[in-house]
């Protein structure tokens, strides 16, 4: 049995931060706009509009891992803004382990015929989509072993 449970789903970069959000059964994840980065007060003011529009109760941001699973300059940027999401939203916020997904989303774009001009445009969103939908299906499959 699924509750009713929005989540935003988020990839994060320096330049840009792929969204996705799921659906109200938490059943699939589906891309939202491409938050291109400009201010902290720009970025969680777009946030804070998807958070409020969707009424989002959780946030999965991918936790880029190095390939021996330890902790690279990157971790500590996302752990940076993970503060900063729960002081500004009050929302639990799960990191997600998402190595290679912006280069699995690359793939699936290529292998599907997209632009080199498009593929950039879309990657982002993509990646957000796959951490998202990894959750998802993880919390699943942990839900029905519990039965």
């Amino acid at each position: 049995m699924r509750c009713f449970l929005r989540i935003l789903g988020l990839d994060y970069g320096d330049k840009r931060i792929g969204v996705a959000v799921c659906d109200e059964l938490g059943v699939t994840a589906q891309g939202l706009p491409t938050l291109v980065r400009k201010t902290k007060k720009h970025d969680l003011g777009i946030l804070a509009h998807w958070i409020q529009h969707y009424s989002v109760q959780k946030i999965v941001i991918g936790y880029p891992l190095r390939l021996d699973d330890s902790e690279g300059i990157q971790c500590e940027k996302v752990n940076r803004f993970v503060g900063l999401l729960k002081k500004t939203f009050s929302l639990p916020v799960m990191k997600w382990p998402e190595t290679l997904s912006t280069r699995e989303a690359e793939e699936i774009l290529i292998s599907s015929g997209v632009r080199w001009q498009k593929r950039k445009e879309k990657v982002d969103r993509l990646a957000a989509c796959l951490i998202l939908q990894n959750y998802l299906d993880y919390a699943d499959q942990s839900k029905a072993g519990q039965f």
